[in-house]
């Protein structure tokens, strides 16, 4: 899709008389663009003062629907909010309304426009991909793009539901899952041929043509075909007993067993549905679930709950809409969309996500029979997980009112961010900042930070000691709140913490202290947390600014609130420090080198023995590899003993 026309007004000759947001002076900044649309489709974006997006829309008359915005005393409470902060538009004319609606969702997703409904988790599912670039395709698992030659089966609603049906399908058509690289040296059958996961074809255990029918059997079972499979390896395992070949027999008979184990971790499969999403939703106190279950040739591909962000007094067919166009914005939807109330403009809906997917899609709302059930089925789950939800927010809540109450802090918390560092011997330093708020862990906020300047100062011997655990939370605390103080100096974006804790003791709250003195920071809580003397969990001691140590008791639920703060902080640290150590291992020098890939990278190996020996070869020696150069050689050369 591909706008007709652009439009970018941000001055429409009106101005806001002072810095407080007013709704008469917002209308007027409205009628001002009045004269300047036309009467076709398009989607508008509010803007406040700063240019952050309040709101976008899309209309099938620009000119219509912005005019309703510059009469807000018929429009409802939040809107005149929002009219009130408008400082400016923009606007996008479209061909049809079906690109408007395309353009918006795709826009909503990127922007998060306060005044918007929210799908706030947008995570990618991952898939089972059978490769089509090999003449022995390997199955794997496969998150994000399809980009990539091959097909395609899923989505899966976890990487829990696709490891189990990757693991029996490997049982079920020995279907090899390692890399062209290990593939391609393999001399004999690895453990998964031992373990009757693979048919060994890296070393001519099975031909190619038996192999490329194991594949086409796998791609019948995961399109919906799986009682023909199952029929098909039945008849050849009572074939192989009847001429004796008992361990065939065995072998199919173990095969069957496998493809069995899937259906059987799919809990409901219902006659009739094929590819299809069943979206239900559920409201209760303003707040919302709503639960989707995936169904990908006749299976059950498993459910997720989603809890979009949006005011109350939204109604649930304008969720439902919101939700379904953020949710296919990205993903091909399937044949059928089964909601359990109609959505708003479900016709325009429909046409959009058949132009996204190249065929018809459909949405229904079942009235009677299976499909009812199964809609049924899934209004279930999204009152039972709405129900969790709204019980671990109170808990929160309380919990944080609680952690206020201890520290002596007036106002309440809504966004808590706690810091922790991992390294080893300060090689590999990430410092982790997690953050929690009313509604628990707050995730896609979640920060990791590569310390570079605190250990380089340390390697240096410049005043620090390797592993300065001080120096480094001084680098993390400064480079996150300078950074804030860049990008939200008015505090209104939800960016500031109204609490800092900070992972040890006096030392590291000093640290915090003298880092926030010199940014100027006075208004943001500080708090370390240090073990006790043993190490032992419940005898954490609190440290507070100007204040002597305490402890709280050791079955208080405040206590065992910070120390899954604490905890999380920790896991998240020390996870991203993992994975960057873990990376720096497999690293080699010769890998900086330009010019230098896999196949250059494996003959100066073969020829020297390992990256030093590269190191110290002469330029002769370089030139005399297979495959190198003498300018790749010199490049090479100059590299390790340019001075």
């Amino acid at each position: 899709m591909t706008p007709s026309d652009t439009k970018n007004d941000t001055d429409p000759g009106l101005e806001l008389d002072d810095a407080r947001p007013s709704l008469t002076t917002g209308a007027s900044i409205i009628g001002g663009y009045l004269p300047r649309l036309g009467l076709g489709p398009g989607v508008y974006r509010m803007l406040n003062p700063r240019g952050d997006v309040l709101y976008v829309g899309k209309a099938r008359s620009l000119k219509k629907r912005v005019q309703t915005y510059a009469h807000p005393h018929r429009l409802p409470i939040r809107l005149q909010r929002m009219v009130a902060e408008t400082a400016s538009m923009e606007f996008v004319t479209t061909h049809t309304e079906v690109e408007a609606l395309l353009l918006e969702s795709n826009l909503i997703k990127q922007l998060r426009p306060r005044y918007n409904i929210l799908l706030r988790d947008d995570k990618s599912f991952p898939d089972i991909l059978i490769r089509g670039d090999h003449d022995f395709p390997q199955i794997v698992k496969h998150r994000g793009a399809r980009n990539r030659p091959g097909e395609y089966f899923g989505p899966y609603a976890s990487a829990g539901a696709v490891n189990r049906t990757l693991t029996a399908l490997q049982k079920a058509f020995l279907l090899r899952n390692c890399s062209d690289n290990i593939f391609s040296t393999r001399t004999r059958p690895c453990l998964q041929y031992q373990i009757k996961r693979c048919s060994a074809p890296c070393v001519g255990k099975i031909s190619e043509v038996d192999y490329a029918s194991s594949v086409q059997q796998a791609k019948r079972f995961l399109t919906g075909n799986s009682q023909a499979v199952q029929k098909d390896l039945a008849a050849q395992m009572e074939a192989a007993a009847e001429a004796l070949d008992f361990e065939r027999a065995a072998s199919l008979r173990d095969r069957i067993r496998a493809m069995a184990s899937v259906q059987t971790h799919q809990d409901i499969n219902v006659e009739g549905v094929s590819d299809a999403d069943v979206v239900a939703l559920q409201t209760e106190g303003g707040q919302t679930c709503v639960q989707v279950f995936f169904f990908r040739g006749g299976r059950n591909n498993g459910n997720r709950s989603y809890f979009p962000s949006h005011d109350k007094d939204q109604e649930p067919p304008a969720i439902l809409a919101a939700f379904l166009g953020q949710f296919y914005d990205g993903r091909v939807p399937p044949k059928e969309i089964l909601v359990s109330i109609e959505p708003d403009e479900a016709d325009l809906l429909e046409e959009a996500f058949s132009i996204r997917a190249d065929r018809k899609v459909t949405i229904l709302m079942p009235q009677r029979g299976a499909k009812r059930q199964l809609i049924a089925h899934a209004l279930d789950n999204a009152r039972e997980a709405l129900g969790r939800r709204m019980s671990e927010s109170a808990t929160q809540r309380r919990l944080l009112d609680g952690l206020a109450e201890k520290l002596g802090l007036e106002n309440r918390l809504e966004r808590v961010e706690v810091y922790d560092n991992s390294h080893t011997g300060g090689t590999n330093a990430i410092g982790g900042m997690i953050v929690a708020g009313p509604e628990g862990f707050m995730k896609n906020a979640y920060r990791k930070f590569n310390i570079k300047t605190a250990v380089k100062t340390s390697q240096d011997g410049d005043g620090a000691s390797a592993g300065d655990d001080y120096a480094m939370m001084r680098e993390v605390l400064t480079r996150r709140f300078t950074r804030a103080m860049k990008e939200d100096p008015d505090r209104d974006r939800g960016q500031w913490p109204d609490l800092v804790i900070v992972d040890g003791g006096k030392g590291q709250l000093s640290t915090a202290e003298e880092v926030f003195a010199e940014l100027g920071i006075d208004d943001v809580a500080l708090l370390g947390v240090a073990k006790g003397p043993e190490r032992e969990a419940g005898r954490e001691r609190f440290h507070l600014p100007g204040k002597e140590a305490f402890l709280l008791p050791p079955r208080d639920p405040v206590l065992y609130f910070v120390q899954r703060l604490r905890d999380e902080a920790h896991r998240f640290a020390i996870g991203t420090h993992r994975q960057k150590r873990a990376k720096a291992i497999g690293a080699s020098p010769l890998d900086e080198i330009a010019g230098i890939g896999a196949k250059r990278k494996k003959a100066l190996l073969l020829r020297f023995g390992s990256a030093r020996s590269v190191a110290r070869a002469g330029l002769k020696d370089l030139e005399a590899v297979e495959g190198i150069s003498s300018a790749v050689a010199r490049k090479i050369y100059d590299h390790f003993h340019d001075s």
